[in-house]
């Protein structure tokens, strides 16, 4: 019958081609408005890492202002980042299963001798060696660094893929010698194509950048005196004339991520945390309320407002535009079936149930329906591709923003949901109103 019902289907297209074609220009363009905006919008929210949302927390604690908090728009949260004797004491603990303390910093990259000799700037990310385990980044050749390297000068470096590819061309370049600044680093490793978009680990210095072009060891850069490139925020007025005193001031710069399997080693870390901020306040420190937090990935998002009010708005107008489109489609599919109503009025009197007509026409509009899916795909996939090229030109030094227009499995994945939808939400009613005909009034017309 499936058959059957097609080529009804197609006889009916025949009949009504400029009927048939603004029904499916209505509906493609609704999943077309709508695939764009839920594409960015997953992709601005998605949690990279969800499998271990669980497992992994942003570690905070509010040294702030007694006066003062650190965001005045939502004063119940710490600020989003550690001074370094905070991150230092709390990575020491024994209790999480890993614990990573890191920064952002810069410098200039060159292999002397090598093909292309000059210097090049390169962003770098300090940290310490469970941040690969933690967050789960493949390695290509190599790995990371020992433990010894996150407590003294060890000059080793770990380059990600595309930093690897432009100094060694992509070859295996573990062991290899390359100079960061004026000192002299061996490469132990080479990273994998790897991205975590939203940037969830450091959201300081843009939600959707790409990784840093190399990793250095804790130890290494605070050897070296390697300043921060990333966020740092100062309250109080304090001495920062030498290394020393930023280190031991109140500026916030660091991130801190641990891992705690389960609810036992949640509380111990909850219980370390906040006997140290008593320790600290009852020597003159942290002058407001206890406000020591443990955030899972999810609720991390959330809290540093990755998805802007304006994405959920925009995709709310979304489905509200699409809404118009299907009841535009309504009144299309009821003059169209009840154009035809004499048709379906002597297959009535020849036998037809009121379930064969129905099942008849609802094939009908998910034939529409699908061509209309169809059509909002690429309508869709050029949308994503302005919204690409708008953000990267809008950002041309943030190359993670492409990813916001990027057309993909979910994309489709979407639009096949839609056509669904739209099929069910516009046929409906008019398949089951051309059911209802009375075959008579169209025999003795005709």
């Amino acid at each position: 019958m499936l058959g059957y019902y097609l080529r009804l289907a197609l006889l009916s297209f025949r009949r009504n081609p400029g009927l048939t074609a603004l029904m499916v220009v209505a509906i493609g363009v609704g999943i077309g408005v709508c695939v764009v905006s839920l594409t960015v919008f997953h992709t601005m929210s998605g949690n990279p890492i969800w499998w271990k949302s669980d497992r992994l927390f942003a570690v905070t604690m509010d040294s702030w202002d007694a006066n003062i908090p650190a965001d005045p728009e939502r004063p119940q949260l710490p600020p989003d980042q550690l001074t370094y004797r905070d991150a230092t004491y709390l990575h020491r603990s024994g209790i999480p299963q890993r614990s990573v303390i890191m920064y952002r910093s810069g410098g200039v990259v060159s292999v002397p001798g090598g093909a292309d000799p000059r210097p090049r700037p390169a962003t770098a990310r300090v940290t310490t060696r469970d941040f690969f385990a933690m967050f789960e980044v493949p390695f290509k050749y190599g790995g990371t660094w020992n433990t010894a390297a996150d407590e003294s000068l060890e000059p080793v470096i770990v380059l990600t893929d595309p930093m690897n590819q432009k100094l060694f061309g992509g070859e295996n370049s573990v062991g290899r010698t390359l100079r960061w600044n004026d000192r002299e680093f061996r490469v132990i490793g080479v990273t994998a194509p790897w991205e975590a978009r939203p940037r969830y680990y450091d959201l300081n210095n843009g939600h959707f950048d790409p990784p840093e072009d190399v990793f250095i060891p804790w130890g290494a850069a605070i050897a070296l005196d390697l300043d921060s490139a990333g966020s740092t925020n100062c309250w109080k007025s304090e001495d920062l004339s030498t290394r020393e005193a930023f280190l031991n001031s109140e500026c916030v710069w660091i991130q801190m991520w641990v891992e705690l399997p389960d609810a036992e080693s949640r509380a111990r870390m909850q219980s370390y945390m906040d006997a140290y901020w008593a320790q600290q306040r009852a020597g003159g420190r942290f002058p407001r309320p206890r406000n020591n937090r443990l955030t899972n990935v999810d609720q991390w998002l959330v809290d540093q407002r990755v998805v802007s009010n304006d994405n959920r708005v925009l995709v709310g107008l979304a489905f509200a535009f699409l809404a118009v489109c299907l009841i535009n489609t309504v009144g299309l599919l009821l003059a169209k079936f009840l154009n035809a109503a004499p048709i379906a009025g002597i297959r009535r009197a020849l036998g037809a149930s009121r379930r064969a007509l129905f099942a008849q026409h609802f094939i009908e509009v998910g034939v529409v329906a699908a061509a209309g899916a169809l059509l909002g795909l690429g309508l869709g996939a050029l949308g994503l591709y302005a919204v690409r090229i708008l953000y990267t030109s809008e950002n041309p030094n943030r190359a993670g923003y492409e990813a916001l227009g990027h057309f993909d499995v979910v994309s489709i994945l979407w639009a096949a949901a839609l056509a669904v939808i739209a099929a069910v939400a516009a046929g409906l009613y008019p398949a089951w109103r051309i059911g209802r005909v009375e075959p008579a009034v169209y025999l003795k017309n005709q």
